[in-house]
């Protein structure tokens, strides 16, 4: 949106206003007699100065037309006689001022500003010339009469009237009724009425006079002639009567209401009642009173477009907001907001002293006068003039204002909690408030526009402000509506004379609940404090919201280690409000928690999660309020001083403190520690937390944690086999459990018992076996594959989970899976013997029985039973035992020594079979899996792989189907012959 120019960078004020000299507010008035006689100003008696600076409202563009029209001698769609009602604006005098000089003046009148509507209104070309009289009914004397040198004595209304319309001519005709004081009737009325030209008769105050002369009852002879005066205009073609009954400055005794109930049932039986000003019209009214020039109309529509579009889309939050005249309404108040407008007709029209005219342009003069002065257009530039840039802290716009309101008796709350004083409590919050609130001064423009809003809470049921309404008459395109809560809080806590019920407020003159609470706030002992601090945190800690805060155990205010048990469960450490996040001392504190618990060291570290609190001020303030409020809610003497609507309040106190001292505390836990992958405490800052981001603290906590993948309420069966350690095959289901509680690598398990869950789903989906050992230490399979539920899961040290591979292996009855032969490398001499044994292993790596096997070797000859006689050729030789499609590999190595004359070895020669002198000898005899051939080598064979002396003999079988066979067989020997090796491959 493009940026909006200030007020007064558009309009210009009158050069008394420039000056800051507002005139008084008598300039304001225009007295009907004054102008017949030339008395008042040249603004009122030069006619065509006058209509330039009078706006022809619609209500005045509606009578001035039909008496135009009447005058003219048309009938139709017009009325003879007109019983004025008045609103703030463009007053009943002023309106019978211009058609006085409409009628005076005639077709001179044509070419007046605003005079072609009337006449286009009217369709007529001309104003018609007409006699006119004046009957001021605050003016006119019956006692003493009326009239100058040469002029007949004129004691009644009825006299007054026909002189002025036609002289000694017209006063002939009811010169009797006039020394008898009788009013005259239809006859006389007609003869006293001008034949030559039309007739206008302007009657103002006429319930003045009839309380005046009460007694003698010339109100009841006023009333009886105008009931005649305007049955005979009735008649008549070009007479028009036009009355206003009330006295805008009169306090009206009971017989005064009677008289113009009387008055008006008359006057609206015979003619028209009709209303002046319309509210969007008081704009213009005032423009033309206050300003030399409206400025540019393009900056108007611009400042009028952009409110509009605004209030258009917040409709729902404001009040009095209608799509298609909204644009209009700021239109025709420009430079005011329509709520500075709007506000003396909606809520102070009802004030018994309240001047609608004079006394509201004297203010708004005032107003506008102050604002426009260099100081005050420095501290803001708003597009508007608002409710809540009123001057209140000038002392003569106050005076002016507790003028219209009939009582000083404000002074004390306006100046005390809005302006006036230095330290007011809007002022002040102003001044404490953030960035955005302070620059707006939002909490001195809210309790302005309360305080103009509520009427003062003077005498008139106690009119409040509603929070639609302040936000209408407060903000605007560029202002945050979200800042009224905090500023309405903020007001409501503070102000002394401010009263709020049910999202209401209005100022009072009686102080209110604050002005206690600043006493009893003071009382409270800190002790009293910590105490409660401790019972609200622990109660929002506690606080269960969901299934998930449950399963956390909670430990508050930890001294030392122990003080928080070493457990395989989520543990929640609640730090007070003395271990603050970021201090040394609370750093420390929860590093010796995680690092031991009492004298020995923490196994389940990863279980811990610290809550810290920020910076402890604000929280303890609002504990503090909140013992306030109770300790005034528990004193029976003080509320019974209380009216019902403070006691209503204070309990809305009383319950606010405490939902903000809750408040208070649950946005100070805003920082969670908890041990991260590297082994070492990390932070996490939950940010600007509030009640509503979560049932409880704990429930907000877990959530975060939950959405970072530090805490899960289950883990897959998949994702367990992911975690296993690879020194494992079988894992413990404690050991399994708890790994989720010690390592920081793993998310932590919300509950516990999460991993029967996990475990049952393994075993039902084939992703994991359950078994058990028997008293020798063989792991037996319970369950695979199988439907089970996690009731049957049992946690423990003795019962274990293993991957499928594994599982697979246990599910498979024992059968022989390898043969070992023993020795594995003897060394004899040629004709010496040794005995072989085999032995036979299952799959799971356990002896099985084995009956005989079948021997076979080189070099020498065996025995069925495995025992080998030497051949007489040395070197290795091979031992082959064969049993259920195994095979197992022994070697022998025939040596044969020189021997010394009369035998033996020579000294130092080794014997047979074993290593030189010096020299050990390291041999390995077992199955390779294929999978591991490459690990084989890098692990066990490269460390010898420089040394000439390493011997490597490999023996591998593969039985395949006999039309792969040879193809296979090639393949094979190919490829030892590109490594050199021979390439004897037998096919069985």
């Amino acid at each position: 949106m493009a940026k909006l120019k200030p007020w007064y960078d558009v309009v210009e004020l009158r050069e008394d206003l420039r000056e800051n000299r507002p005139l008084d507010a008598s300039e304001f008035a225009v007295h009907l007699d004054q102008i017949r006689d030339g008395r008042a100003g040249k603004d009122y008696t030069d006619p065509q100065r006058f209509f330039d600076r009078t706006y022809v409202t619609g209500s005045l563009l509606d009578l001035a037309s039909q008496v135009v029209r009447r005058l003219s001698g048309v009938q139709v769609e017009t009325s003879a006689v007109f019983n004025m009602s008045t609103q703030f604006g463009g007053g009943k005098s002023h309106s019978l001022t211009a058609l006085y000089h409409l009628a005076r003046n005639g077709a001179s009148a044509n070419k007046w500003k605003g005079v072609e509507s009337i006449l286009l209104r009217a369709n007529v070309k001309a104003v018609p010339e007409a006699a006119v009289a004046v009957f001021m009914g605050k003016e006119f004397d019956s006692l003493n009469g009326r009239g100058g040198a040469g002029e007949p004595r004129r004691f009644t209304p009825w006299g007054e009237i026909a002189w002025q319309l036609g002289g000694a001519e017209s006063f002939a005709a009811v010169e009797k009724h006039e020394k008898e004081f009788i009013e005259p009737k239809g006859d006389a009325i007609r003869a006293m009425l001008p034949k030559d030209r039309p007739a206008l008769i302007l009657m103002d105050e006429i319930i003045s006079y009839a309380s005046t002369y009460r007694a003698k009852g010339y109100g009841d002879r006023l009333y009886n002639f105008l009931d005649c005066l305007a049955e005979t205009a009735r008649g008549e073609k070009n007479v028009a009567v036009v009355v206003s009954i009330p006295a805008s400055d009169l306090e009206y005794t009971p017989a005064d209401a009677a008289d113009e109930a009387r008055f008006k049932k008359m006057l609206d039986r015979l003619g028209k009642a009709i209303m002046m000003s319309a509210d969007t019209e008081i704009g213009e009214i005032i423009r033309r009173r206050l300003f030399e020039s409206s400025g540019s109309q393009d900056e108007a529509r611009k400042t009028a477009a952009a409110y509009a579009e605004w209030a258009i889309e917040h409709a729902q939050e404001l009040t009095g907001v209608d799509a298609e005249s909204v644009q209009n309404r700021f239109l025709s108040a420009y430079p005011f907001h329509p709520s500075v407008l709007s506000v003396f007709e909606r809520k102070w029209a009802s004030l018994p002293r309240f001047q609608r005219t004079r006394g509201v342009l004297r203010l708004l003069a005032l107003w506008v006068a102050h604002n426009h002065q260099d100081e005050h257009r420095k501290a803001t530039r708003e597009p508007l003039l608002t409710l809540g840039l009123a001057p209140l802290n000038n002392p003569v716009f106050r005076a002016a204002l507790f003028e219209q309101l009939g009582s000083d008796a404000l002074e004390v709350p306006v100046t005390t909690d809005i302006l006036g004083k230095s330290d007011a409590h809007a002022l002040r919050l102003d001044k404490e408030a953030a960035d955005g609130v302070k620059k707006a001064q939002l909490h001195r423009k809210v309790a302005t526009t309360i305080f103009f809003e509520s009427n003062g809470g003077m005498s008139q049921g106690k009119t409040d402000a509603s929070v639609p309404e302040i936000r209408t008459a407060t903000f605007g395109p560029d202002a945050n509506m979200a800042d009224l809560e905090g500023v309405l809080e903020g007001l409501t806590a503070t102000c002394y004379y401010l009263n709020a019920d049910k999202n209401r407020y209005r100022f009072g003159l009686t102080p209110n609940l604050n002005q206690i609470l600043v006493s009893r706030r003071g009382a409270v002992q800190p002790k009293s404090v910590d105490e409660r601090v401790r019972q609200l945190t622990q109660k929002l800690f506690d606080k269960h919201t969901g299934d998930a805060s449950k399963f956390v155990d909670r430990k508050y205010w930890p001294a030392r280690s122990n003080d928080v048990p070493n457990r395989a469960a989520l543990t929640l450490v609640v730090l007070g409000l003395d271990t603050v996040a970021g201090d040394k001392k609370t750093a420390d504190l929860m590093e010796a928690i995680v690092r031991d618990c009492g004298s020995s060291g923490r196994t389940f570290k990863s279980a811990l999660l610290f809550a810290a609190p920020d910076a402890a001020d604000a929280a303890r303030t609002a504990v503090r309020d909140a013992l306030a409020w109770e300790d005034i809610d528990d004193d029976e003497d003080t509320k019974k001083r209380l009216d019902d609507g403070q006691r209503r309040l204070l309990q809305r106190n009383l319950e606010a403190a405490k939902r903000a001292a809750d408040e208070a505390l649950f946005r100070a836990y805003r920082h969670v520690f908890l041990l991260g992958k590297d082994n070492a405490l990390r932070g996490l800052d939950l940010g600007q937390i509030t009640s509503s981001s979560a049932g409880s603290i704990t429930e907000l906590i877990l959530r975060e944690l939950e959405k970072n993948d530090e805490i899960t309420a289950h883990i897959s069966p998949a994702r367990l086999v992911k975690c296993w350690p690879s020194s494992l095959v079988e894992w413990p289901t404690k050991g399994a459990r708890d790994a989720f509680y010690s390592s920081p690598q793993l998310s932590r398990l919300l509950n516990p018992d999460a991993i029967k869950r996990t475990v049952a789903d393994g075993v039902s989906q084939g992703h994991l076996g359950y078994a058990t050992k028997d008293p020798s230490g063989r792991l037996k399979l319970q369950r695979f594959q199988e439907s089970m539920s996690e009731t049957e899961v049992e946690i423990s040290d003795d019962v274990f989970v293993l991957k499928a591979a594994d599982a697979v292996k246990l599910k498979e009855p024992p059968r022989l899976e390898s043969l070992t032969v023993r020795p594995e490398r003897p060394t004899i001499k040629p004709g010496e013997q040794v005995s072989f044994t085999c032995s036979a292993n299952d799959q799971y790596g356990q002896p099985y029985p084995l009956t005989q096997a079948a021997w076979t070797a080189t070099g020498g000859a065996i025995t069925a039973e495995g025992a080998y006689t030497a051949g007489p050729v040395c070197g290795l030789h091979t031992v082959r035992a064969e049993a259920g499609g195994q095979t197992a590999l022994a070697e022998v190595r025939i040596a044969a020594s020189e021997k010394k004359p009369g035998g033996g070895a020579e000294p130092g020669e080794p014997k047979p079979g074993e290593p030189e002198p010096g020299k050990q000898t390291i041999r390995w005899r077992g199955a390779v899996p294929p999978q591991k051939w490459m690990n084989f080598y890098t692990k066990v064979l490269a460390r010898f792989i420089n040394s000439p002396d390493l011997k490597l003999e490999v023996s591998f079988e593969i039985p395949l189907d006999r039309n792969q066979a040879q193809a296979k067989a090639d393949e094979t020997r190919t490829g030892l012959k590109e490594l050199g090796l021979d390439d004897n491959v037998s096919q069985t």
